[in-house]
């Protein structure tokens, strides 16, 4: 580029501001501030009340003496305060940790501690749970703010600070700046390794507004815009759709639990057009009994991740309303960067082929600059065959900007130019992707990451196993479910229940196999477990 493109052309305030989803919820209040921006139960939130809520709580962090850069941690259900938080954390300049809360009391005081909680946003109904973390939890504690759900029955404990005072005693005014430069933190969300410690995914507040407008794309979000929370908010900050939602000035409606009744009945009388879930979602809509179902005469979207629904399931839930989008993405690339992009040629094709096709990952969102299968030794593409297997592998705006506190595994996952999924996969000759296997052993669960790694370690401390091997097993309600496969001591006995309710005391329910199988683990001539062959094997089980 020559200089006369440079000279006098510099970046100033007025042609530049870093980029950010805090606007959009500015943009809303100030376009439709008596639209209805949240629905929980009876409670009805406008744009003009969301912003200003939110204010309140950057206002209330900053009194707090929570500090620009430090954590402020949610352990919260799909509520409003959850979608203050998103906008009211980052307002104060802090990051956003939404806690999985399914997971038991030592893995939420490993977080804490790991990403310097300073301060937990906290459901009555979790509290004990956080009480309980908070006794296995070294140093500081966090300060904690309680919130009591009036849609619940779940009483207040006494944890810490109400949370309506809290929001009470903040500023509705309260000036807060966009970030100093987009490349600040916005949130840190956990995911599963290789190993039971959780890592630390940061996002940066560029990747959060570009892939909260990929979802405006590519989920088609327009006006009237209705969604339904029935994927937890701790997954991905939502898929971003928090800002998304906001972005197009839409209703949020609330859910505290995903069940049938309530899905149904908030479809019908909030006229519902998207909600997003792993295939769990989708078998508590199609196998709920007529007494549960409420009729909608509108079309419905369901965005669905993790394992590609079957057949059966997509028919079903095709007969029920709701058109199904299938997404791939991780928590390291913000939730979906990768949309099975469904050509309208294809809906003259036999229901089997339709399914095969939508079986398929599929090809990157606009947002996302780079995606490709890729040999993870030579970098180079493999042959769009649909045969050739390699590693998915990202790069772009819309990949995390590392592992907190963990430079080892940042470089490795960065090798290269590209972040490796770790997901093998294949490239067919129209470009899309197909997952094959997956060279990390993470089982996804019910949209719940399971490292294998983490039940076989706990399986060896029972005094009777001798080898143990956890892997995916199918399954129509969950996606999938851990499935164990145990070698006994010579002379010891063990049964399924009993191997199971060992897991129980030790691990998150989740975690726990569900099936258990015994007998002489297929191994390699270095004495490696062949899981490859017990995959297959699961299927049989």
């Amino acid at each position: 580029m020559t200089d006369a493109y440079r000279e006098g052309l510099e970046r100033r305030p007025a042609n530049f501001q870093p980029l950010t989803p805090l606007g959009f919820l500015a943009r809303s209040a100030g376009v439709f501030p008596e639209r209805v921006a949240i629905i929980h139960g009876p409670l009805r939130t406008t744009y003009a009340e969301f912003y200003a809520r939110a204010r309140r709580l950057a206002s209330g962090l900053r009194a707090a003496g929570v500090a620009p850069g430090q954590t402020v941690a949610a352990l919260l259900l799909n509520t409003p305060p959850m979608l203050e938080a998103h906008y009211g954390a980052p307002m104060a300049g802090t990051v956003l940790n939404a806690l999985n809360t399914r997971l038991d009391a030592a893995g939420i005081a490993f977080i804490l501690g790991h990403g310097e909680a300073a301060l937990v946003l906290v459901d009555s109904e979790l509290a004990p749970l956080l009480r309980d973390a908070l006794e296995l939890l070294e140093g500081p504690p966090p300060v904690v703010v309680e919130y009591t759900d009036p849609t619940a029955e779940a009483p207040r404990i006494g944890l810490g600070q109400d949370y309506e005072a809290f929001i009470a005693g903040g500023d509705p005014a309260f000036a807060w700046q966009m970030p100093a430069d987009e490349w600040d933190a916005i949130s840190l969300n956990y995911t599963s390794g290789t190993t039971g410690n959780p890592k630390g995914v940061v996002y940066h507040h560029r990747g959060a507004a570009l892939l909260a407008t990929g979802n405006v794309v590519h989920a088609r979000l327009a006006e009237p815009m209705v969604y339904l929370w029935t994927l937890p908010m701790f997954h991905c900050n939502g898929w971003c759709f928090p800002w998304s939602v906001a972005l197009v000035s839409g209703t949020q409606v609330c859910l505290r639990q995903v069940r049938a009744g309530p899905i149904y009945r908030a479809i019908a009388e909030h006229r519902v057009n998207l909600l997003c879930g792993a295939p769990i979602v989708m078998s508590v809509l199609v196998d709920a009994p007529d007494v549960e179902r409420v009729a909608f005469g509108h079309k419905v979207t369901f965005l669905t991740a993790a394992a590609p629904p079957p057949e059966p399931v997509l028919a079903a839930m095709a007969g029920a309303g709701f058109e199904v989008i299938h997404l791939y993405g991780l928590t390291e690339t913000y939730g979906p960067a990768v949309i099975n992009e469904w050509k309208p040629e294809w809906d003259a094709l036999p229901a089997s082929e339709q399914a095969a096709l939508k079986a398929r990952q599929g090809v990157k969102y606009a947002a996302l600059e780079g995606l490709e299968v890729l040999d993870p030794q030579t970098m180079e593409p493999v042959p769009a065959d649909g045969e050739t297997v390699g590693e998915i592998m990202f790069r772009g705006n819309v990949v995390m900007k590392g592992y907190l506190k963990n430079a080892k595994a940042t470089g490795e996952a960065f090798a290269g130019g590209w972040f490796h999924s770790g997901d093998l996969a294949v490239k067919h000759a129209d470009g899309y992707l197909q997952i094959r296997d997956r060279s990390k052993d993470i089982i996804i669960s019910g949209g719940e990451n399971i490292s294998s790694i983490e039940v076989e370690d706990v399986l060896y401390k029972h005094p009777a196993v001798a080898m143990a091997a956890v892997v995916a097993k199918a399954d129509r309600k969950w996606g999938e479910t851990p499935c164990a496969f145990i070698e006994l001591k010579p002379g010891a006995e063990a049964t399924a229940d009993e191997l199971i309710a060992f897991c129980r005391e030790r691990l998150a329910r989740f975690k726990c196999p569900r099936h258990v199988v015994f007998g002489e683990l297929p191994k390699t001539s270095t004495g490696k477990v062949r899981k490859f062959e017990l995959r297959k094997q699961a299927e049989g089980v």
